[in-house]
């Protein structure tokens, strides 16, 4: 077992390093190019996503796809990953972390236009998208949707499901003292409750809980920041010099120089916002939209909430907390750093993880259903959801180093496949762009058929 886990990390640590890296953020910067910068639509497309009627055919309101989406995303990432990259690539990571989710938005705008370009209408009404389809309808590639979708199904099962359980039950015991037996039996049922409903469900709950959650979690920081506002002015200045010269510090921590500020910072800004792996467009795919790039401009606003506001948030309390430079890494620099104000921190940093990993276990449920059914047809889709409710208590009582590495590399796996359909219909989303967010247009194109 030892051998398999160290091969798994060799793999994943190739998979999640320079390579993927540069073909990730190219992308990002090649479609920023390409289209126009959808970035200075964010006003626009952040205002339509707050709108939740009727306005298309689809399963979900705009908005309901939207959390459900920011749901699978927001998670642990935004919380540990944020530490981890400090750690290891220093305080001027989180910059590079914030630039990754601002040209981001152009990718994961990307995704979502065509996912809806290249939906189709299931028998019983419903409807069905992502990559998978567009690697199918768009690219004539069937055979690379398939692997998409099988690397999806796999990556669903770990990274959405069962380390995200076993994450609760840890947390639940270490704060609490609460048997994973208990926490990993409630966490199933409220999961039961849920998921079994299919997307109507998962979505009416994210429209709740994803807006709760990420408020909250938010003011906290700023609350804990406002505490600590005379040093913030300094740890803006050393983000933003560290990210372009790196930062040697005492203690445990070795130093880090540019590259591995850069590195680290765009590896889990990727890793936490999900542009250009593919996921999020699936549910992207259900909403009820007039047009591909309406919804791609809601979707787009996710890498915004996600990287550019949860991920700086969690980056400056870190940074300014000072505890960077003493040798801690990942959980245990979270921890400390938010527990210098008692009572409010751990408070913050206990809700904010509960409610990340459990709407990331929602979210993930649907993005895994579709991969299965794509593969496997509609008959797959009662089982799977069966199968993935026991999945929750199994990762609740389990110890799951192998899992971790083996779901990141099926993660990464997920992401060239889409890559490759993002660059080779890039003439495609330029089409559409062009049709619907033409200078003048963007108030009424953008809204009619």
């Amino acid at each position: 077992m030892a051998s398999i886990e160290q091969l798994l990390g060799t793999v994943s640590g190739f998979l999640w390093g320079w390579p993927l890296i540069v073909l990730l953020f190219g992308t990002h910067l090649f479609l920023t190019l390409r289209l126009g910068f959808p970035q200075r639509h964010l006003l626009k497309a952040i205002r339509i996503s707050l709108r939740r009627e009727k306005e298309g055919a689809g399963d979900v309101s705009q908005f309901g796809a939207l959390t459900t989406a920011l749901a699978a995303t927001i998670g642990t990432g935004n919380i540990v990953g944020v530490s981890t990259a400090i750690a290891a690539g220093g305080p001027g990571a989180v910059l590079w972390m914030w630039l990754t989710g601002v040209f981001g938005i152009a990718t994961k705008y990307s995704e979502a236009l065509l996912s809806v370009k290249y939906r189709v209408t299931d028998p019983d009404g419903t409807m069905s998208g992502g990559p998978m389809y567009v690697l199918e309808r768009g690219l004539k590639m069937k055979w690379l949707g398939v692997l998409f979708a099988a690397f999806t199904a796999v990556a669903a099962f770990g990274i959405g499901n069962t380390v995200q359980a076993n994450s609760i039950a840890v947390l639940a015991k270490e704060t609490f003292g609460v048997s994973p037996w208990v926490s990993g039996g409630l966490l199933t049922a409220l999961t039961a409750v849920v998921i079994l409903g299919g997307i109507k469900s998962i979505a009416r709950v994210c429209e709740l809980l994803v807006p709760f959650m990420a408020g909250s979690y938010v003011l906290g920081c700023l609350y804990i920041l406002a505490l600590h506002s005379e040093t913030l002015p300094d740890a803006f200045r050393l983000i933003v010099s560290s990210a372009f010269t790196g930062q040697a510090a005492i203690g445990g921590f070795l130093g880090a120089g540019m590259k591995e500020a850069i590195r680290f910072g765009v590896a889990r800004g990727l890793f936490s916002n999900e542009s250009g792996l593919g996921s999020a467009p699936i549910v992207a795919a259900a909403a009820m939209t007039k047009n591909p790039v309406r919804q791609a401009l809601v979707s787009s606003t996710g890498t915004f909430w996600d990287t550019v506001v949860v991920c700086a948030m969690t980056g400056l309390v870190v940074v300014n907390s000072g505890d960077w430079h003493e040798g801690l890494a990942g959980a245990a620099l979270t921890k400390t750093a938010f527990s210098h104000i008692p009572h409010v921190g751990p408070a913050v940093l206990t809700v904010g993880l509960l409610t990340f990993v459990f709407s990331t276990i929602l979210g993930w449920s649907y993005y895994g259903e579709k991969a299965a059914e794509y593969l496997f047809g509609p008959k797959v889709v009662r089982p799977y959801r069966l199968l993935w409710v026991v999945a929750v208590l199994v990762g609740s009582v389990a110890t799951l180093p192998v899992v971790w590495s083996f779901a990141d590399i099926a993660n990464g796996l997920m992401a060239i496949p889409n890559l490759i359909s993002l660059l080779a219909l890039s003439g495609v989303l330029a089409a559409e762009t062009r049709k619907y967010l033409a200078p003048g247009m963007i108030d009424t194109a953008a809204t009619e058929e």
